[in-house]
This record gives structure tokens, C-alpha cells and sequence, in this order.
């Protein structure tokens, strides 16, 4: 049975490394003049094979099987430019990377359509979308460390990830961190992070090797998805700080894998606690791995996907097709 064939927009890099672990050829336009989603493949994130770049302008001349939208602007105006009317008459999933933004509970999604698909990537964000007639469902991140990649904690401060966080403002947590920053040693890495006094960008592959030698990783974000940076952060092994909203609360229990709270003083002494002591900072992020393992695996991610795509476009999936064939 040949690979379906997906259609695409590179938006979130880590997000596509991860997604094209499913067993499907994956297609991304080419156009750098067209901005966001046209830079291909790029060279930042180890794409394999299975991730093809396209021109632009031959797009239409391509066989897809399913469109797989990311963002509000390419089902609104991409689509219309880039693929053909027989191209968007295929089977439709709309990715949604984050919960409603402009309302957080009486926001209607766009798309509106009862034959496309809206996946979202966490319970939370499924409960906060208004879907309207589109049918949803969740698939959860999954997520992938190189191996040979250990907690160390052995630099004494907390670690942020956050691109654009003073740009970003509120929602993710500037005055947070900021007021945090002020009662503990952290250290921010991310897009723009020397404008706050970080370090920059950490190239993404590097990255769960470098936050694996700090003492915690802090999540300052108010409302936004479950971010895969924090999720790596518990393959890797460390423990998680972080405010009690969102995903979080299902992601981490306080005292064992981590510390949550609505009230960003509360978190101080926690991570005051953990500067002091290595060994219980092994011990929580020891059971946020355990965590992250389980629940964020790739291959049950992958599996989903596939699974979801193959619904979609029609075609039995393939462990269904292999049982039916036992019993023919």
C-alpha cells in the first residue's frame, strides 16, 4: 500500500520534525518571497527523506492525497494561491497549534466545516474552541530526545525557553518572568532572549542538550498550548516549575515530577529548594521522564496521525486492513 501523500506548510519546525515521524510522505511549498510557511524544508531541523520540498508554482501539478492546514492564513488565502480546484476539493485536517486567542472561551473557530477535520494538539485547547460544525479531536504531542542525552542540573539556576517572550508580552509571561528573575538565578534562551538579558537562540537540535545541565526549567507562560519545549524538558529529566493554567495541570503534580501554582510567589521557594538540593531535583525530573515516556511518546504520536490521516482520506488503516486479512 504506497504512502499517503500529505500537503503542507512548514509553521512550526519542532512540530514537522516530530509530525513526519508518521509513515507518510510529507510536501511543503517553496516560495521565500511569500513569507511564513514557503521556506521548504530549510536547514535548521534533520528532516528525513520523507519530507520533500516543492516549488511553488509547480504545487498544482502535484498528487496529494490530504491538505493539512496550520494556520488561519492558509485556509483563508494560501490555499487559494498555491494548490488547484481539484487540490482543494482533497480531504481537509486543520492543525490547531493553540487555544482561541481573541476569546478564550466563546471564540468560534474559522473553519467552520463539517468536512474538515480541526485537530488540537491538547485536551485544553479542544475544551476552549467553539468548533462550530467542524468535528475535533486531540492528538497529543509526541516527542523524541536523542539518546545518550542526560540530566546533569549541575549549573545552579532555571532555564526558560521562550522565543520573542518580550515582544510576546503578558500572555507568555514577560512580567513573570521578569518578577521571578529578580528572586532566582534564570537563565532565558529563545529568539530575541538578549533584549531581556539572555543568551539568544539555541540552535533546536542543541537544545535538549544544553537545558539538560540546568537546575529546573520554568514555564512563565500564561495561556498558550502545552509547549514542546517543556516537554522535551521532561525527556530530558528535569523538573518543571511552571503556573498552574492550561495543559499544565494534567502534565504535572506537584511534589512529584515538578511545582505549580497560580501565584507566582508560591513558585519561589520551590526553586529556591531545588538550587539547594540535586538530588531532589533527580528525583522530580526522574518522574517527569517516566511521565513524558508514557504519554508523550513518538510513536503512539505518529501512530495517531497516521491513523487520523488514513480516516480522513477514506483509505482502512493498515493494522485494520492486516487483522481483516488474517480472518479472509
Amino acid at each position: 500500500m504506497a504512502k499517503l501523500r500529505i500537503f503542507t506548510w512548514h509553521i512550526h519546525g519542532n512540530y514537522l520534525l516530530y509530525l513526519s515521524q508518521a509513515d507518510a510522505e510529507f510536501y511543503l511549498p517553496v516560495d521565500k518571497s511569500r513569507g511564513e510557511g514557503y521556506g521548504g524544508r530549510g536547514d535548521t531541523f534533520p528532516f528525513n527523506g520523507n519530507v520533500h520540498d516543492v516549488a511553488f508554482d509547480a504545487v498544482a501539478e502535484e498528487e496529494f492525497d490530504c491538505i493539512l492546514f496550520q494556520t488561519r492564513k492558509n485556509f483563508e488565502v494560501d490555499q487559494f494561491e498555491v494548490l488547484s480546484d481539484e487540490q482543494r476539493r482533497l480531504p481537509r485536517i486543520f492543525l490547531q497549534h493553540d487555544p482561541p486567542l481573541e476569546n478564550p472561551t466563546d471564540q468560534r473557530h474559522w473553519v467552520d466545516d463539517p468536512d474538515t477535520l480541526i485537530v488540537h494538539v491538547t485536551p485544553f485547547n479542544n475544551l476552549m474552541w467553539d468548533n462550530g460544525r467542524s468535528p475535533s479531536r486531540v492528538i497529543e504531542h509526541g516527542v523524541e530526545i536523542p539518546r545518550g542525552i542526560n540530566y546533569i542540573g549541575e549549573i545552579a539556576q532555571g532555564i526558560v525557553v521562550i522565543n520573542h517572550l518580550r515582544q510576546r508580552g503578558r500572555r507568555l509571561g514577560v512580567d513573570v518572568f521578569e518578577r521571578l528573575h529578580r528572586e532566582v538565578p534564570l537563565e532565558l534562551v529563545g529568539m530575541d532572549a538578549e533584549s531581556l538579558g539572555g543568551l539568544g537562540e539555541i540552535f533546536p537540535p542543541q537544545l535538549p542538550t544544553f537545558v539538560s545541565q540546568y537546575r529546573f526549567f520554568l514555564n512563565p507562560i500564561r495561556y498558550t498550548s502545552l509547549g514542546l519545549a517543556v516537554i522535551e524538558a521532561m525527556m530530558v529529566g528535569l523538573p518543571i516549575i511552571g503556573l498552574a493554567t492550561t495543559e499544565m495541570v494534567t502534565t504535572i503534580v506537584n511534589g512529584e515530577s515538578g511545582f505549580l501554582h497560580t501565584d507566582p510567589k508560591k513558585l519561589i521557594d520551590p526553586m529556591k529548594h531545588l538550587l539547594r538540593n540535586l538530588g531532589e531535583a533527580k528525583r522530580l525530573g526522574e518522574n517527569g521522564r517516566r511521565t513524558a515516556l508514557e504519554r508523550f511518546n513518538i510513536d503512539r504520536f505518529a501512530g495517531d496521525w497516521i491513523r487520523t490521516f488514513e480516516e480522513v482520506v477514506g483509505r482502512p488503516s493498515r493494522r485494520t486492513a492486516a487483522v481483516a486479512g488474517n480472518f479472509a
